[in-house]
């Protein structure tokens, strides 16, 4: 292999992984580290596949790009193993790799493919440095979203999943402002065979009514919505900054629930934020149970030098750690609900290259050995085995 592209974080730096791939299929002896930065954690993760890869590779040259190349600039430079950085915002220009234009597609790495519509953020949450490391909200116009899923569709890819870093802000930048619905009916339209959209993370007061209708009534938008909730307190809310409160969620899942029963939601959740007490940590852990989530992205707050929460009064570490748990256990109980729910119903799943599949609702299933990845095949569920349906 001469160029390897490591992939840290996010969904947006996957899709962002598979363009550069491509585009440095040329390249003699690369290794590429698309860093994370989302938290203190993920710059520990960045930082230990820069080792492992120069462990691995002791003579290739390595470069470094994604959010840790802004946000920890200084620190990674200063790496023995790293010979190099390319900025966030130019890791997708050829000329920054000195490079030539890339004129076809990435090659399908995956079942799914992954459109990159959107990048950057304009919001100021107060835990986090994202901003910092991804620049403004920037939206990719319709006509360049609909060339590149052509590209995929040309190739027999089934599932389209749509990313971003502020997903459901899309649009906002362009002309006549047009929202995230918009473009969800646009690719609909234009693909009449496409059997699958899926959305990545979407901050639920910015779900606009077009955007609503598709995820109630479309049966290819598929019935799975993860929320960028972090939290079920409306003080912590307030204190992060973000722009909803606890009832704004409760009321989007229950007008989701009422149109289309069999959605799944997931969720993202911090547990331990500042000044968070244990009447806070419960409300956490009810929304939970309220909204049924089932699949959960959970994690103890990681204070983030330069934002607004790391000088906020601070839950103890281990305290934080012990609240996480006890979310992931809360999250687990549900699920397991839920996927005992599932036995006995028709699934359509699309089979994976490991040897399951994901349901429309995004319930992970074992399949049988041999089935052709790519495929969407009806399956029946009789038993839940290692956390899996089977």
């Amino acid at each position: 292999m001469t160029v390897e592209v490591v992939s840290l974080g996010c969904r947006l730096n996957l899709s962002e992984s598979e363009t550069m791939r491509a585009m440095l299929a040329g390249a003699d002896d690369l290794v590429v580290i698309n860093s994370c930065a989302v938290t203190a954690e993920a710059v520990r993760r960045t930082r230990q596949a820069i080792r492992r890869a120069r462990r691995a590779r002791p003579d290739a040259r390595l470069i470094v790009t994604g959010c840790a190349a802004e946000i920890e600039r200084a620190g990674l430079t200063a790496m023995a193993e790293v010979d190099g950085l390319v900025a966030n915002a130019a890791k997708l220009d050829p000329r920054a790799w000195n490079v030539g234009e890339v004129s076809v597609a990435p090659p399908a790495a995956y079942t799914r493919a992954y459109i990159a519509v959107q990048n950057g953020c304009d919001h100021a949450c107060t835990f986090c440095v994202i901003p910092q490391g991804r620049g403004p909200s920037r939206s990719l116009a319709p006509p360049e979203v609909l060339r590149e899923i052509a590209a995929h569709v040309a190739r027999g890819t089934r599932e389209i999943v749509l990313t971003g870093v502020d997903l459901t802000s899309w649009g906002h930048d362009l002309p006549d402002a047009p929202g995230l619905g918009a473009l969800v009916r646009a690719i609909l339209s234009a693909f009449p065979d496409l059997p699958r959209l899926r959305l990545s993370s979407l901050d639920g007061i910015e779900i606009d009514d077009a955007l609503f209708e598709c995820l109630a009534g479309e049966p290819r938008v598929m019935p799975h919505v993860h929320l960028s909730l972090q939290h079920g307190h409306d003080l912590i809310l307030k204190r992060m900054k973000r722009r909803h409160a606890r009832a704004d969620a409760i009321t989007l899942v229950e007008r989701l629930r009422a149109q289309r029963p069999d959605i799944a939601i997931g969720a993202d959740l911090i547990a331990g934020f500042p000044t968070e007490d244990a009447a806070m940590h419960a409300a956490n852990l009810a929304i939970v149970r309220e909204l049924g989530i089932v699949h959960g992205h959970v994690f103890p707050f990681s204070p983030r030098a330069g934002t607004p929460a790391a000088r906020m009064p601070p839950v103890p570490p281990a305290l934080g750690r012990e609240r996480a748990a006890e979310l992931r256990a809360a999250v687990a109980q549900t699920r397991g609900s839920w996927l005992t729910a599932q036995i006995g119903k028709p699934l359509a799943v699309l089979a994976e290259r490991d040897g399951t599949g994901h349901a429309e609702n995004f319930a992970r299933v074992r399949l049988a050995p041999g089935t052709k990845p790519g495929t969407i095949l009806t399956m029946t569920p009789t038993r839940i085995e290692e956390g899996l349906l089977a």
